[in-house]
């Protein structure tokens, strides 16, 4: 396993405490820094990038005292920052479909074999979607397509995005504040899988959303 860098999300000292004697047990993996929610773990990934310090793969919790673990993924993936694997005790299909919406690399329950749990932080690593069995064998193509599906009003914006308006241009065109505006696109980058207005574009005509 290559030299891998973790950060890890959770609100319980204990588990964080279980995972990391657990991780720092097995080669090549190392615990870089520890949050107890999602807005310490933004906090944190800012600060060790001002020292120059990467992290490769953060597991996150879902229900949090504080910043929860999908809008935590969500704000974390739109500022292009590491993958996120989510690591919980939650399996709603709810809970599944918002974590691989806001942008999560893959989905983990806590009960996860060792084995299952380490080859996941490496495919996560390495850019790859990794779900749990139990997860995988519930999620049909169909459902995990759909984790792409804009909404009306992001599909809207995007079709303005798409004819060269500008925030400011398409806030008025759809009588929104150009900071609603950019809360729907950071939304629209996360369910495409993109960081910018061209690659989103880009993305949106190839998989036929827009012409």
């Amino acid at each position: 396993m290559p030299n891998l860098k973790i950060m890890l999300v959770d609100d319980h000292p204990v588990v964080r405490a279980g995972l990391r004697a657990v991780l720092t047990e097995q080669g090549g993996l190392s615990v870089l820094a520890e949050a107890a929610d999602g807005a310490a773990a933004l906090a944190q990934l800012e600060r060790l990038k001002t020292l120059g310090k990467q992290v490769d793969v953060v597991l996150m919790d879902l229900q949090m005292d504080g910043m929860d673990g999908v809008t935590a993924t969500s704000r974390i993936r739109a500022q292009n920052g590491p993958p996120v694997l989510i690591l919980t005790t939650y399996d709603s299909d709810a809970d599944i479909r918002a974590a691989l919406d806001a942008g999560a690399a893959g989905y983990l329950l806590k009960d996860a074999p060792l084995p299952e749990v380490l080859a996941a932080v490496e495919a996560a690593a390495a850019g790859g979607q990794v779900l749990s069995a139990d997860i995988a064998a519930r999620i049909t193509p169909e459902a995990r397509a759909n984790t792409t599906d804009l909404s009306p009003r992001e599909l809207e914006l995007l079709q303005l995005l798409a004819r060269g308006q500008s925030n400011k241009e398409i806030a008025a065109e759809l009588f929104i504040s150009q900071s609603t505006v950019k809360t729907h696109l950071i939304h629209i980058y996360d369910k495409l899988g993109v960081d910018n207005r061209t690659a989103a574009i880009d993305r949106a005509r190839a998989i036929r959303l827009i012409r």
